[in-house]
């Protein structure tokens, strides 16, 4: 092969496109130095260790990648981790916090066997805590009936976590005990 057709050898991005960003993971800060091209699901995976939160489409539509971005669900591999520099994550590692007591829909779906392979199973309980927390804030879905007062909790209904969990893919099916799982930690 000539060698105008080799490639050349890998290097490192020049420190401009690299910046010193501060995230705060399940309670503990990480000051990392970030490429402005890394997704926070490869900083959380490769970079912190965590990999409870899963690559599965790398294009926001599976939902195996779900975390927690300030109590907010996010798809980790569409959000580039400097634009998140001050941001409190968390994985499904952190639910529980520093405890040994599980997080209630971590306890949830282990007792309605909510996942049988389990890969989408931490982005399915990241999803699910989200999922409630909006719905008690009052946030509507595209199934919320219109009359709810605006601002008030909307009553989560098998039809609510239906679709508010509709972004999760599971490839096994386990779309029954899920939402069974999430009904049992409705408060």
């Amino acid at each position: 092969m000539d060698s105008q057709h080799e490639s050349a050898p890998a290097t490192r991005p020049p420190e401009s496109s690299r910046s010193e960003t501060t995230l705060r993971v399940n309670g503990k800060p990480h000051t990392l130095t970030v490429d402005h091209r890394r997704v926070l699901l490869d900083l959380l995976r490769e970079d912190l260790g965590l990999a409870g939160a899963k690559k599965g489409c790398d294009h926001g539509q599976c939902g195996a990648c779900t975390v927690l971005v300030d109590g907010r669900r996010v798809n980790s591999c569409l959000l580039f981790a400097v634009a998140l520099d001050g941001c409190e994550i968390t994985t499904v590692e952190g639910l529980a916090g520093d405890g040994e007591e599980l997080h209630p829909v971590q306890r949830a779906f282990l007792d309605r066997d909510a996942f049988q392979c389990g890969y989408c199973t931490p982005g399915q309980i990241c999803s699910a805590v989200g999922a409630l927390a909006e719905a008690a804030a009052g946030h509507p879905s595209h199934v919320t009936d219109p009359a709810t007062p605006s601002g008030e909790p909307v009553a989560l209904s098998r039809e609510e976590i239906r679709e508010r969990l509709s972004g999760n893919l599971c490839r096994c099916g386990a779309y029954p005990h899920i939402a069974d799982a999430v009904e049992d930690v409705i408060p």
